[in-house]
């Protein structure tokens, strides 16, 4: 782990969290979180990784929570990555779905083992989650 970054962002409480239910936990999940993702997750990513002196494009490995296909466009569509950046985090959502918290390590997983990125390069880990926010992890593998 080379470095982090943590953004809970404003006015965005509405969107994505649990709500405690006679019944137990609730899903709370607005229609707006690839919006959010949109409007917000690049300047994070970006931030990060201009603080390291690198960009987009010196990242190997993207391994990001499989929020669902929306999210997931949404994410490709801020970076602006290739269809294939994200491929092992698509399977994951195929294979295993939206595992909540857990589903980022299942990547991170699947990457270490099936596709492990070049030593010496980098990486991105990328989970979102209640509040609505993003934790990331700059890697180095």
């Amino acid at each position: 782990m080379v470095a982090t970054l943590a953004h809970l962002y404003p006015e965005t409480e509405h969107v994505m969290g649990w709500e405690v239910r006679d019944g137990g936990f609730g899903v709370v999940l607005d229609g707006s979180v690839p919006d959010v993702v949109r409007t917000y997750l690049a300047g994070d990513v970006r931030a990060l990784l201009s603080a390291h002196g690198l960009s987009t494009s010196d990242v190997s490995a993207w391994v990001c929570h499989p929020g669902g296909p929306k999210v997931l466009e949404a994410v490709a569509d801020a970076l602006e990555l290739p269809s294939e950046a994200l491929g092992v985090t698509w399977r994951s959502l195929a294979d295993k779905g939206n595992l909540s918290s857990a589903s980022v390590l299942h990547v991170l997983s699947d990457t270490l083992d099936d596709h492990a990125p070049p030593p010496g390069t980098y990486g991105m880990l990328m989970a979102m989650g209640p509040g609505f926010c993003a934790e990331l992890v700059l890697l180095r593998w």
